[in-house]
């Protein structure tokens, strides 16, 4: 057998902070072998995504610096010149990057970024260029390759860009492909997709793989080899099924332990709380302890929405004319109480987000009603508007998108409490002292600005903002997607407690179907802006009806390498533009209850 592809020894990488020297990643050590997939798995700041930037050399010299070896079938590529590396770059070692859009031009097509590879380092001439990035579409399952060519990053779904990135990353037929969390914020579907997809390409090329990601359900979808990382440090490098199924260190255990998996609820009828680890000892905190039941059912609804649809106008020609709309959300509708979680599930696009801002008025829908506490809120005038808002607040997916970079956390704390005038001066700074120890949060910490947390204390900041006015219901739009498994128990153990605590009412947006199970009561399932399936948690999880929900189940990565064999059908379809013409009729459907609670959508017989 032939020696590894990449061979990393003693690596060790330090940044400069505050004057001193601290290292990321310590005297780690491990190997890629020939079409071998290893992945390197860990929370934010173990230091995985540091490893490959260093395999890469794009640590910055001015602030950082690394030590050790890094070779590249035997040739060492910290001893290489930055114009030899340059070469190395995209040719030999390829990098996927987490968010396509920071690493894709938005002002070139995408044709254009994968063929100027392709001329770089492969020398071929535009005409050569443009076939072979042609074929690179192609090849990443791209429909449409030839009318996608010209296309901008922006004018493709999330899941397209990625499979841009890929193409761009594969043109050059590298030796070794680094993927750092290529699928995290992907849609359980897309997600399979790439991942099938890497799996699919890496078989036709032979090339080797190095997988950086903190979601062990795709680690175990993926993976060969495992190497766990904390703090720096490597605990374990294993074989994948020995990873899983007999891990030897702690802190592996506690890993698995905490990540949540379809089919933990069984037998469990309320929201269950999170194992969550404790970042100085890396052990598991936390039982599955089932949440009190909250759910106010003797009392009318809090919230009733009925055939909710938006619509947003595509105008184009000399004079701007309406030639078109996007059909965001179709004729949705269902009720939630107090003390009750309903998800809304779906891929991207399906409306999802629009919902959730639909029925707080931040965008404003074109037909239907939304009754909050009995009152029309779909009629309501800007000051009586302004006056529900107080009861209905929003976590939004970014909190540092959210919250001013300007201002400290406890001026945007205070800020809705003094415009809504419920308190002011001293009575206004114990409130947000209050709501800061609500959440986990020192006191302390409101003259901090929003870079100066974590992204799971922004989320902390972003949920003490959205009680700040007392709501009775928070609509959660992606509030955990991007954190990682800790940090995700710590906010969800948080809402469930604030939920038994307060009586509160979520309307949780989600595409993580593991976490939607735990945390729910009822669960909707929204496919192209209408809800398709709509019923009791328990029902959707272990009955779904929809074809839909059932494909959606069956994109779940399970953290269990035995299934890594079982190749699933590679879907290359794209959900169907909702962009219509002014004169379009839906097909007449309706919601069908196939069993107590639970509907499924069906075309109505237009003979009845």
């Amino acid at each position: 057998m032939s020696g590894p592809v990449l061979s990393v020894e003693n690596l060790q990488t330090a940044f400069r902070v505050g004057g001193e020297w601290r290292w990321a990643v310590e005297d780690l050590s491990f190997d890629v072998a020939p079409g071998e997939t290893v992945a390197i798995v860990g929370e934010s700041g173990s230091g995985k995504s540091v490893t490959a930037l260093s395999v890469m050399r794009l640590v910055s010299s001015a602030n950082g610096r690394i030590q050790g070896r890094v070779a590249l079938e035997g040739r060492d590529l910290l001893a290489l010149s930055e114009e030899e590396m340059r070469k190395v770059r995209g040719n030999d070692v390829a990098m996927i990057f987490q968010e396509p859009m920071t690493s894709l031009n938005p002002v070139l097509t995408v044709g254009f970024q994968i063929a100027e590879a392709l001329r770089y380092h492969r020398g071929f001439d535009a005409g050569a260029a443009k076939a072979e990035a042609l074929r690179m579409l192609d090849k990443v399952r791209i429909p449409s390759a030839k009318s996608r060519f010209d296309n901008h990053p922006h004018q493709l779904s999330g899941g397209m860009r990625q499979r841009v990135m890929i193409a761009t990353a594969l043109a050059c037929k590298p030796k070794l492909l680094i993927a750092d969390e290529p699928t995290t914020a992907l849609d359980v579907t897309i997600q399979a997709q790439i991942l099938e997809l890497i799996k699919t390409l890496q078989d036709e090329e032979g090339m080797s793989v190095l997988f950086i990601t903190h979601d062990m359900g795709v680690v175990a979808e993926i993976a060969d080899r495992v190497v766990v990382m904390w703090k720096g440090k490597k605990l374990e490098d294993a074989p994948a099924s020995q990873v899983f199924h007999t891990p030897v260190h702690g802190y592996t255990k506690a890993l698995l332990a905490a990540v949540p998996k379809l089919g933990d609820m069984t037998g469990h009828g309320r929201p269950l709380r999170f194992p969550r680890i404790d970042p100085d000892n890396g052990k598991v905190e936390g039982k599955p302890v089932e949440q009190p039941d909250t759910v106010a059912a003797d009392e009318p609804p809090l919230l009733e929405v009925s055939g909710l649809t938006t619509r947003f106008g595509i105008r184009g020609g000399l004079l701007g004319r309406l030639r078109g709309q996007v059909h965001a959300v179709e004729d949705v509708s269902f009720s939630l109480r107090r003390g009750e979680t309903l998800a809304l599930v779906g891929e991207s696009g399906c409306g999802k987000s629009t919902t959730g801002r639909s029925i707080l008025r931040l965008v404003e829908p074109s037909f239907g009603t939304v009754r909050f506490g009995g009152r029309d809120v779909t009629g309501l005038g800007k000051s009586e508007l302004r006056d529900v808002r107080r009861e209905m607040q929003m976590i939004f997916q970014d909190p540092f998108a959210s919250l001013n970079p300007r201002k400290s956390v406890g001026s945007a704390l205070a800020e809705p409490i003094l415009v809504h005038g419920l308190a002011k001066g001293n009575e206004a700074r114990e409130r947000v002292a209050e709501l800061l120890r609500k959440v986990g949060l020192a006191p302390e910490m409101h003259v901090r600005f929003p870079h100066e947390f974590s992204g799971g204390q922004r989320q902390r900041i972003a949920i003490a903002r959205a009680l700040a006015l007392s709501p009775k219901l928070v609509v959660a739009d992606e509030a955990v997607s991007a954190l990682d498994v800790s940090v995700k128990a710590q906010v969800l153990n948080l809402m469930l407690d604030l939920q038994a605590e307060l009586g509160l009412a979520y309307l949780f947006i989600s595409h993580d179907m593991a976490v939607v199970e735990r945390v729910s009561h009822r669960v909707a399932v929204m496919y192209l802006g209408e809800i398709v399936e709509i019923g009791p948690r328990k029902a959707v999880f272990s009955d779904p009806r929809h074809p839909y929900t059932r494909k959606l189940l069956a994109a779940v990565p399970v953290p269990d390498p035995r299934r890594r064999a079982l190749r699933r059908e590679l879907a290359i379809d794209e959900l169907p533009s909702p962009i219509r013409k002014l004169d379009w009729q839906a097909v007449p459907t309706a919601l069908v209850e196939v069993a107590p609670g639970h509907f499924i959508r069906q075309p109505v017989d237009a003979r009845a």
